[in-house]
């Protein structure tokens, strides 16, 4: 038996190792524990704030905690039209729910209205065109009148898109017009209804030039445009002008059908999409044998500048106006869950001789410039041919041969 003295000794050694041992697993366990806590709140923090996606969170943040209570939808159009703007490309765009029925009109030359051409003024939107045969002409509306009010609202001070909101509607349905007609107010019921838009319209002007207005290039713009060259022709028309001023673009393959009847053998249109695919569209032998130019100014876009392009490359045309917009990239559009749409750059143009338009555009081998306020009557078709500066330059261009 050890002596008392001793044992005691050892028990204490012993109680010691015990409480260091002790000691080193609880703050060990702390830590395991401080761990797990942490771990649990971010997980119930991730969780209450709507998953990991930082644009959830913030939605769930804004829905819950502003002082104003905003609107889930406007919040949701905003962020993408943003993230969209942020990928750095000035032509994707975002399309919202309920911007996709003016998007859809637009693309297929057609819209459920009455049928006016307006510009707005200080009273209201005066009339400066009524379609022929459409529901606005049937019911008595005219050019010159003022459009004041849309089932009994004022029209004064509303932007175009406030404006649609009462004009437009379901096809078959009707709006009640107060019009200002020579300072009386005139009354009218129009029944709303699917309008074609006309994509291409000829006229002959002076020295045998034959004037086609190009609007677009989306759907109906290559049959209509032949016919408007055809039936100029059988008038005695000599030469061609084509107006692609304000033509926001459209659809490559209408651009090229119309490419493939004017030009002769060759490359039309070349493209490379993100992948790095490259296509190339090709011409038949047949083409229009005539002069031809081309109208263009900083609202041609895209198809429009193409157009332009291809015919002076081709040295069938030369082009009157001023600069481009200079678009060389293409985009598909992508349907969302919600309705809205995106419209994402997924390729690049290329001219016939495979040049970029992007950030370039087309300077006019004769250069006419005009003053803003010019250049919004021409936008709203206000003039007389004889009154247009560019056109007249045309024309004499193409008397003269250069």
């Amino acid at each position: 038996m050890f002596p008392t003295a001793s044992l005691r000794k050892l028990w204490e050694s012993v109680i010691f190792e015990v409480n260091t041992v002790k000691n080193k697993f609880l703050k060990v366990l702390s830590y395991i524990l401080v761990a797990v806590l942490a771990s649990s709140l971010t997980l119930v923090l991730t969780v209450g704030l709507g998953g990991v996606s930082k644009l959830s969170q913030l939605e769930k943040l804004l829905l819950t905690y502003h002082v104003d209570d905003p609107d889930r939808g406007t919040l949701l159009d905003a962020a993408a039209n943003a993230m969209v703007s942020a990928a750095g490309d000035r032509w994707s765009y975002y399309i919202s729910a309920d911007q996709m029925q003016a998007y859809e009109e637009n693309k297929n030359n057609a819209y459920v209205g009455i049928g006016v051409t307006v510009q707005q003024e200080d009273r209201g939107y005066k009339i400066i065109a009524v379609t022929q045969g459409g529901p606005s002409q049937e019911a008595g509306i005219q050019m010159g009148d003022v459009l004041i009010k849309a089932d009994g609202q004022s029209l004064a001070g509303l932007s175009t898109a406030e404006r649609d909101a009462l004009i437009k509607g379901k096809e078959g349905s009707t709006v009640t017009l107060t019009l200002l007609r020579q300072g009386e107010e005139v009354t009218v019921t129009v029944t709303r209804r699917t309008i074609q838009v006309d994509v291409a319209v000829g006229k002959l002007l002076s020295d045998g030039v034959g004037y086609v207005k190009i609007v677009n290039f989306n759907t109906n713009c290559y049959a209509e445009t032949v016919e408007a060259i055809e039936a100029l022709r059988d008038q005695g028309a000599t030469s061609i002008l084509f107006d692609v001023r304000n033509n926001g673009g459209g659809y490559a393959k209408e651009m090229i059908k119309l490419l493939d009847y004017l030009l002769p053998e060759g490359i039309l249109f070349q493209t490379e999409d993100y992948k790095g695919a490259t296509s190339k569209d090709m011409s038949d032998s047949s083409f229009l044998d005539m002069p031809m130019a081309v109208l263009v100014n900083e609202s041609s876009y895209s198809a429009a500048e193409f157009f332009a392009a291809a015919l002076v490359e081709y040295e069938a045309g030369f082009v009157v106006g001023t600069q481009t917009s200079g678009k060389g990239y293409f985009q598909n559009t992508f349907p969302m869950s919600d309705g809205s749409a995106v419209a994402i750059s997924t390729g690049k143009y290329y001219t016939p001789k495979g040049e970029s338009l992007e950030g370039v555009g087309i300077t006019p081998q004769h250069v006419v410039e005009v003053s803003s306020e010019l250049a919004a009557q021409i936008a709203a078709g206000m003039l007389e041919y004889t009154e247009d500066p560019q056109i007249m330059a045309a024309i004499n261009a193409l008397k003269s041969g250069k």
